[in-house]
């Protein structure tokens, strides 16, 4: 028997789409899974086994072997579990195969069949959409952030065998809807009318922010550079839903997005410490994370005791703030971060 179920992946910020074919045949039981897949990925075997007998089923007892098309691409994350769950159990539980059809399956399972939240869902709903998908089943903790994209039915649920009946018709469902108005935030309660006096550095910061100039501060320890920096973000332009999609997509991939707020709500400001290294700063490493001057997208990167920075760190400053972007090469990919923000910089006049 063979059945396909519709999953997907992150590469980079951006989602892509995996089939997961799943082929049941006689001989000795065994399970096996292909297509380059990481180790949490090779691990999946005993989380989905457990899962499914914990949720009431029986496990086949046949040759069981998954492949994760394309297989050319490397799979990392739990994002397949359920998808790989649903295909296992379309043999003997899902009655009704069509429904399997435009529907994307993404969410870890836990031993006792528990959905758990996966990173990078905004950008895969973004490309489960330009590719006519029509609905995605995902964990309950990934609605928020998963409803801000119109156009596709998303549902959520707790359970593996919710989804079986879901399938089945057995259970009754509305895709989640919510607001879609981006509610701007003033978490830590900052102001610039905390600062007195400072009146010409306020100014500089005002037509700083209007034209979208990059400024340095020069004054001695105490002066209130930090201060002011910390509250540069207060007087930027609200963000609108495209920006803040932008933005929630890159801290979607990260994993940085908290699950009440579903999306990032107010501008970004980054303060890395002068000890960071060129990696954490620009972006890289074996996954080609996304860097500071990533996470700044669209707000502030605020670069405190400036002279502290290496020098060679500083250059590597130029082509992000010129190109607004910044390209990251590994052998078998190429990635493009968005890396538009705003260079705050404060220094002593004297070390």
């Amino acid at each position: 028997m063979f059945f396909k179920v519709s999953s997907a992946g992150i590469l980079g910020i951006d989602g892509f789409i995996v089939d997961v074919e799943v082929d049941l045949s006689r001989g000795i039981p065994a399970f096996n899974i292909v297509g380059l897949p990481d180790t949490s990925i090779k691990e999946a075997k005993e989380r989905i086994r457990s899962a499914i007998q914990n949720s009431g089923y029986e496990f086949v007892n046949k040759r069981i072997v998954i492949n994760l098309s394309p297989a050319d691409i490397r799979k990392e994350g739990s994002h397949f579990d359920l998808a790989m769950a649903v295909g296992i159990l379309s043999n003997q539980y899902i009655n009704n195969i069509d429904s399997l059809k435009d529907t994307l399956f993404l969410g870890e399972l836990s031993l006792d069949g528990k959905l758990k939240k996966v990173n990078g869902i905004l950008p895969i709903i973004i490309k489960a959409k330009k590719r006519n998908y029509k609905r995605v089943i995902l964990p309950t903790d990934n609605l928020i952030e998963a409803s801000f994209i119109e156009e596709i039915d998303i549902y959520g649920f707790d359970f593996l065998d919710e989804v079986v009946k879901f399938l089945n018709k057995e259970l009754d469902k509305n895709p989640y809807k919510q607001d879609k108005k981006i509610h701007t935030s003033n978490i830590e309660n900052l102001d610039m009318s905390d600062i007195k006096g400072n009146y010409l550095a306020k100014r500089a910061i005002e037509i700083a922010c209007a034209g979208g100039h990059n400024i340095l501060m020069i004054g001695p320890p105490g002066s209130g550079k930090t201060m002011i920096a910390k509250r540069i973000q207060t007087i930027l332009p609200d963000l609108s839903l495209d920006d803040a999609i932008e933005i929630s997509k890159i801290y979607s991939a990260a994993g940085l997005i908290d699950k009440n707020e579903g999306i990032i709500n107010k501008r970004p400001f980054r303060s890395p410490h002068h000890t960071t290294t060129k990696t954490a700063l620009i972006g890289g490493g074996a996954d080609a994370r996304p860097g500071e001057v990533v996470l700044a997208h669209k707000g502030v990167l605020f670069l405190d005791e400036l002279l502290e920075f290496d020098k060679k760190i500083l250059e590597t400053l130029r082509q992000p703030i010129e190109d607004k972007y910044v390209t990251i090469s590994r052998v078998k990919m190429n990635l493009k971060y968005p890396s538009d923000f705003l260079l705050v910089a404060a220094m002593n006049p004297c070390p």
